[in-house]
């Protein structure tokens, strides 16, 4: 995904690969996020954003983003609660002359992908949890391979 990717997305309303948070004070509904785009449901096999310091009405929340923030909000993948580990990157981008942070995550190879142990989806602009034939089917997308992840999207935003 290039950072001009990253931008349209940033300057268009919330669609179910995108999620915008005035904070990280709520890291449970982050990291349901984080599973939901894992998992790629609709199968788009395109990463889901999550902007950290951007309101809903696409306005800038003045979010002071500094390594603290980043070091913590990067440590979600790892920290035992999204199983298995999703593959995502976080960076902090300006765009419009505001600092935000920037959690880019793949669709999973792997789905599917649970926050405290709840399966967690995209349905439209919200989350949700999956019912029992979703899970189904990303079982289903598990055993019959998902879309390959190309490693140089990273080189634009990292």
């Amino acid at each position: 995904m290039t950072l001009e990717e990253i931008e349209a997305l940033y300057n268009n309303g919330e669609t179910d690969r995108v999620e915008r948070k005035e904070s990280a004070t709520d890291g449970d509904k982050i990291r349901q996020a984080i599973c939901a785009f894992a998992n790629d449901l609709p199968n788009y096999c395109k990463p889901g954003v999550i902007f950290i310091g951007q309101k809903d009405d696409l306005s800038c929340a003045h979010l002071p983003i500094d390594d603290q923030l980043l070091l913590k909000l990067g440590g979600w993948r790892a920290d035992g609660k999204i199983l298995p580990f999703p593959v995502m990157h976080v960076t902090k981008q300006r765009f419009s002359g505001c600092d935000i942070a920037v959690i880019v995550v793949e669709p999973s190879d792997n789905p599917p992908v649970k926050f405290d142990g709840r399966i967690w989806l995209r349905t439209g602009p919200r989350r949700s949890t999956a019912t029992i034939e979703e899970e189904r089917r990303l079982v289903e997308k598990r055993r019959w391979g998902n879309c390959t992840i190309s490693t140089d999207r990273w080189d634009a935003i990292g």
